[in-house]
């Protein structure tokens, strides 16, 4: 990262720690396919103890451990329920569709968060000419919805009612430690609730690649061929093992500072006229609009950009910002001071006349 550059696009752009690094320069190494790597068998096992199940698997990214649970949960000609902005539905160009013959069935949510009365009545009932519902999935916390945490007694409400039911449950946690660590509420006990679940090790957690699927020794064993399937075997994986492992056992109660910094991102937005919050952050997103007045939200980044701040603009008017280990407090901190500053000459029209002769 450049000097000076605050990068908040995402928790993904994190590099590896000094530490990360030399952990994994003394990675033992084996072949993964073969089920010989020791650091991937390590990372394997810690992963499963700390969300309470019997096993885990490694592979290249959250995509496919999310397609991997859908695949295996699901035949083709089943559906899933799940909410309408979450990421398996929205952001892996529907493999559950192009892969394994699956739909997925959209519930809106507040925010991402669904409630145990919306699920009334949407089994569909044995009928040839229906698809059959078989799955619910969920996402803690849920990227769209502001990085919240999933209500941990809805949850729970949600998952009884599937299971009792006769359907299966799979969580999307690709930041479930950050929905524990701002919770309190232990990474396990959530996991407890679902058959299986995908933590991704990339995000917050600072790790250079991958994601694992939890769930029992016997669905873990059939994901194994399900990612050779998808070209997910990889040999001597315990080079990237190494930095995930590392992640799981220095990095994950740090998370709380990463909600501490997006707290202080959120209060320079609360601050400034002609943004509008999305809603405080629970843990390390925020999202907010950009008023017209100001421009587009493209243009409003561009001009942070144009400072040395990296945001998203997902849309005409909404901005995100992701805070991560990456980004220490002083830097935060001068975000927080460039974003009213920036706002104050997108409103006057100076900063759009700067961007119209700016060389970037």
């Amino acid at each position: 990262m450049g000097a000076g550059i605050v990068d908040l696009r995402s928790d993904t752009v994190t590099r590896p720690t000094e530490g990360m690094r030399q952990a994994i320069l003394a990675a033992p190494l084996g072949d993964d396919v073969m089920n010989d790597d020791p650091t991937v068998l390590a990372l394997q096992e810690m992963a499963a103890e700390m969300l309470g199940k019997e096993a885990a698997l490694y592979m290249p990214s959250g995509t496919m451990t999310n397609q991997i649970g859908v695949r295996i949960h699901c035949k083709p000609g089943d559906e899933f329920l799940c909410e309408v902005n979450c990421h398996i539905l929205n952001y892996e160009q529907g493999a559950f569709a192009q892969l394994s013959g699956v739909v997925g069935r959209p519930v809106v949510g507040d925010r991402g968060i669904l409630q145990p009365e919306q699920f009334a009545g949407l089994i569909r009932p044995e009928n040839e000419h229906l698809v059959r519902t078989r799955l619910v999935c969920l996402e803690n916390t849920h990227n769209r919805g502001v990085g919240r945490v999933q209500p941990y007694a809805a949850v729970e409400e949600i998952c009884s009612w599937a299971h009792e039911n006769g359907l299966r449950t799979h969580l999307d946690g690709a930041r479930l430690f950050n929905a524990a660590v701002a919770s309190g509420i232990d990474a396990a006990k959530w996991a407890s609730h679902f058959d299986t679940v995908s933590i991704c090790f990339s995000k917050g957690l600072g790790a250079p690649v991958g994601s694992a699927l939890v769930g029992s020794q016997e669905f873990i064993q059939e994901a194994r061929r399900h990612r050779k399937a998808f070209g997910g075997g990889m040999r001597q994986a315990g080079v990237i093992a190494a930095g995930a492992l590392y992640a799981l056992e220095h990095h994950v109660e740090r998370l709380a500072e990463d909600h501490a910094h997006a707290g202080i991102l959120a209060d320079a937005v609360e601050a400034t006229e002609g943004l509008e919050l999305h809603a405080r952050p629970d843990t390390n997103i925020v999202f907010f609009d950009v008023d017209g007045a100001l421009g587009e939200a493209a243009e409003f980044v561009a001009a942070l950009q144009n400072e040395g701040i990296y945001m998203l603009a997902l849309g005409p008017a909404m901005v995100r910002a992701v805070t991560h280990l990456d980004v220490s407090e002083e830097q935060i901190r001068r975000a927080a001071d460039v974003i009213p500053s920036v706002a104050r000459e997108c409103a006057s029209g100076q900063r759009s006349a700067a961007l119209k002769t700016s060389t970037y």
